[in-house]
């Protein structure tokens, strides 16, 4: 049986070989999952910020021509699938490393570098050996690469770009050179010995490398590369590919070893990125030593893995009041803004046509909102995206049969650490048991006990990742236009039959080696840190500055003081990063002093760069307890569900301890709301007790705990 399941999949190989279409500017499908290799993991039994990293026996520098390690030094197996994107890098095919059809098609080029039907072999871990180019920056900062020296004008910014893969993804390395340095790898007179390190953000749930645009990277960097700035980036270190922060670790250390071993010890490398590549920053920070000196976290967050349990939140809200509530009902802005804590206005957003469909399709009346919150503009599609194994990549990387037989989701992406089920698909993290949506809005009196029952009820939980099956789509027809019908995951969400709609209970182990692994911030922050957010609020934007707040929650819980972290927020029509560069210099160049904590203080600026305020009171507000200061009442800060269940600021608790029902009426939970006559209906809906908030997580490992209370309800 197993020999015919290989014929099979061979023949399925060689037929899609011949009736696919060659295209040499993108790269080829993955035709078929090779095995998993195993590499070495950790060992932490503690956290691993007390886990020495082995010794690595990689020969650095790798030599031009040479191809970097690809098996990683601590970061656990390579699984597979994994798609190759060095093609789209601009550094053409990667290496054959296997005849046994596993990976992708490496094809036979011609003499005009075009491929050919000749399939030369395959390639699983697309390696690429390390190789030059060189690029320039001209008047109007235009980017453009130099095939002939003739081209070079005097005044022109010369780059050299190192190139090559290590830990399967492709590094890249920046330096400044002059023109009669460009035959010479090792030149670098140009460089000021500082080093940025570019981190990048994006949503991913891994199996890709991922592609690394020169031009890109340059962009991003222009003035600090004029300035003679260094710099330094893997696709490993770039969010929209994977959100393994262990993974991250291995492969940085390696890159930067690269660049050390070329020219030398940075005077200082400073971390730089936004969104996933912030929040890499204040991970990869905490859990290890001297990989970056200083952070320039943008748009960021504390973690991806505790940002999952307000995210996923909101398909299971939208799939309530679409589909098990009244639409209308709910569609008012400040009744839904107390229940999901985002900000929310009158934008539309294109998902609104999906509405009539899927209502008639329920037999529900059509209604389409007037109000739509962050939680589907800013997170639309997040839920199918990371937390649904079925559903798989829209873009055709991956071969029909590769598409069916692999497990796709963010749970997965990281199965070395969280470990996995009997059926291999890895655990999640994500719980919602005892959590009481709506509660702050109960005890506020903007919903009634009945509508906070119905919720509760109703609301559920996410299937367990075995039991989910793909989204539906339609198409219209004569058209490639689909039509979602499954809006917000529905058909993944628990309902409620005989009885309240079922909870999602996560597992403690994989909460436990998460915490462990240092995929979660629990608020270490040993190097001076700037956090740069633009306010965009008014548009939805998923990138809230709620997030820097609850780090910072973190951070004094943790350190029991903020020296090293700043909270600098801007107009979207000004990003103070110039600012932010000059301070940071100075700060690791020159330490802390009274002068440079004026300059990198907490601040607000307005759309024309002028700061509004600053000090250490401009940000006060809900989330500390205090009055609010001039940047809170200017940029004001919103929730999410999870905070407007009660929970802490700090948003990390991903198993809650319990009380029972009674208890939580004595202690004046609800407020001014009498929900004597209620206790059955919650008893049925939460018959282990609602969320305690009192208590850290309980899911946290005993010896990382912090020993105290996260807050005190009154009248205890």
């Amino acid at each position: 049986m197993k020999i015919l399941s290989q014929l099979l999949i061979s023949l399925f190989i060689i037929l899609t070989l011949i009736t696919c279409s060659f295209n040499p500017y993108e790269d080829q499908q993955v035709l078929s999952i090779a095995p998993s290799v195993e590499a070495p993991l950790l060992k932490v039994t503690s956290h691993i910020r007390n886990s020495p990293r082995p010794n690595d026996p990689t020969k650095f520098p790798i030599e031009l021509g040479e191809v970097g390690p690809t098996l990683p030094l601590f970061s656990g197996n390579l699984n597979y699938p994994f798609s190759c994107h060095t093609q789209a890098s601009g550094l053409g095919q990667p290496l054959v490393d296997n005849q046994e059809l596993l990976g992708m098609p490496i094809f036979e080029l011609d003499s005009n570098g075009a491929k050919t039907h000749k399939v030369l072999g395959f390639s699983k871990d697309c390696s690429i050996p390390s190789q030059l180019r060189f690029f320039k920056v001209s008047n109007g900062n235009k980017i453009s690469q130099i095939h002939d020296a003739k081209d070079i004008r005097a005044d022109d910014l010369l780059l050299r770009i190192e190139q090559g893969t290590i830990n399967r993804y492709i590094y890249a390395i920046v330096m400044p050179i002059k023109i009669n340095e460009m035959p010479d790898r090792l030149l670098n007179s140009l460089w000021n010995k500082k080093l940025i390190y570019q981190f990048a953000g994006g949503v991913g749930i891994g199996f890709r490398q991922g592609k690394l645009n020169p031009k890109k990277l340059i962009s991003r960097r222009i003035s600090q590369l004029k300035k003679g700035y260094a710099v330094i980036s893997s696709t490993a270190n770039k969010t929209s590919f994977s959100y393994n922060m262990l993974q991250a670790e291995d492969t940085a250390r390696r890159v930067k070893k690269q660049f050390i071993s070329l020219y030398g010890e940075p005077l200082y490398t400073v971390g730089i990125g936004g969104s996933g590549g912030g929040l890499a920053q204040y991970l990869l920070a905490q859990n290890s030593k001297g990989l970056i000196d200083g952070a320039l976290p943008l748009y960021s967050y504390p973690d991806m893995i505790s940002q999952t349990l307000y995210a996923l939140d909101c398909d299971l809200l939208n799939s309530y009041y679409t589909f098990k509530s009244s639409l209308e009902e709910w569609d008012v802005a400040d009744k839904k803004r107390s229940i999901e804590g985002f900000n929310n206005a009158k934008i539309e957003h294109k998902s609104w046509f999906f509405y009539p469909f899927n209502q008639l399709a329920n037999a529900k009346k059509i209604y389409i909102p007037e109000n739509y919150s962050e939680c589907i503009h800013g997170y639309f599609g997040l839920s199918s995206l990371i937390n649904n194994p079925d559903q798989g990549f829209i873009k055709n990387i991956f071969s029909p049969e590769v598409k069916r037989q692999a497990h796709w989701s963010y749970w997965q992406d990281l199965i070395n650490i969280l470990g996995k089920d009997e059926q291999g698909f890895a655990n999640s993290a994500w719980d919602n048991q005892g959590v009481q949506y709506g509660l702050s809005s109960l005890q506020k009196n903007i919903i009634s006990p009945k509508e906070f029952i119905h919720l509760n009820y109703n609301i559920g939980g996410w299937k367990p990742q075995r039991k989910m099956k793909q989204e539906q789509l339609v198409y219209l027809p004569f058209t490639k236009i689909p039509i979602w019908m499954t809006q917000w995951s529905r058909h993944n969400i628990y309902k409620a039959k005989k009885g309240p709609a079922k909870r999602t209970k996560a597992s403690s182990k994989a909460i436990e080696n998460a915490y462990r692994y240092g995929q979660v911030f629990i608020g270490f922050n040993d190097i001076p840190t700037i956090d740069i957010h633009h306010y965009l609020e008014p548009q939805l934007d998923m990138h809230h500055i709620s997030t820097s707040f609850a780090t910072r929650v973190r951070i004094s819980q943790q350190t029991k003081n903020l020296k090293n972290h700043k909270i600098w927020i801007a107009h979207p029509d000004h990003t103070p990063l110039e600012e932010a560069f000059l301070a940071m210099d100075e700060w690791l160049l020159k330490g802390d002093s009274t002068q440079l904590q004026n300059q990198t203080s907490d601040r607000c600026y307005d759309k024309d760069g002028n700061v509004i305020a600053q000090g250490i009171k401009v940000w006060d507000g809900d989330w500390n307890n205090k009055p609010h200061g001039k940047c809170t009442s200017t940029y004001p800060i919103y929730t999410n569900s999870r905070i407007q269940a009660g929970g802490p600021w700090q948003g990390s608790i991903f198993k809650c301890k319990t009380m029972s029902v009674e208890q939580a009426i004595k202690l004046g939970l609800y407020g001014v709301q009498d929900m004597t006559q209620y206790i059955d209906q919650l008893k049925e809906i939460y018959p282990d007790g609602v969320c305690d908030y009192r208590f850290d997580d309980i899911a946290k490992p005993r010896d990382m705990a912090l020993n105290q209370t996260i807050y005190d309800l009154s009248n205890d």
